[in-house]
């Protein structure tokens, strides 16, 4: 799900609205044959049931789009934390949004949880606020997520 072209350190954005278009332009990378504007409209219409951020500084955008067979996860962290309406009222920083066929409903669900449970370990989100590049933070990913695909 994870790529190197939708896994980005130090983004320097300031609304919620921009750093979620930012994540539709990577996504868009993966997502050709779908408009930037559509992967963005889906991630708001799920912000507007409402925030996306469940504390901590983190926030795990999703959407449900009818033109994806499967699921694309974007990974960004911001240089500096973004006003979210996390339900700690914390601003955000670490950005994990995922991109799921309409019609998988299950898939989207352990998905979430999956990635709710690899950001719920303290010592990973520091080293992926301290991270140095863009290669660095996809590894640091690629290592944690097999990680916790064999426990």
């Amino acid at each position: 799900m994870l790529s190197k072209d939708c896994t980005k350190s130090a983004v320097l954005f300031n609304s919620k609205k921009r750093i979620l278009e930012y994540v539709a332009e990577l996504a868009h990378k993966q997502l050709p044959q779908l408009p930037e504007s559509t992967i963005f409209e889906a991630l708001m219409a799920r912000e507007k049931l409402g925030s996306t951020g469940i504390g901590g500084g983190i926030a795990i955008p999703h959407g449900k789009l009818k033109d994806v067979t499967s699921p694309v996860l974007v990974f960004v962290v911001s240089q500096d934390a973004i006003q979210f309406d996390a339900i700690d009222n914390q601003a955000v920083d670490i950005f994990c949004a995922i991109l799921i066929p309409e019609n998988q409903c299950q898939t989207h669900l352990t998905t979430l949880a999956g990635i709710a449970r690899l950001l719920s370990q303290k010592d990973l989100t520091r080293k992926i606020r301290h991270i140095g590049s863009d290669q660095e933070l996809y590894q640091l990913l690629l290592t944690h997520s097999e990680l916790a695909a064999s426990k």
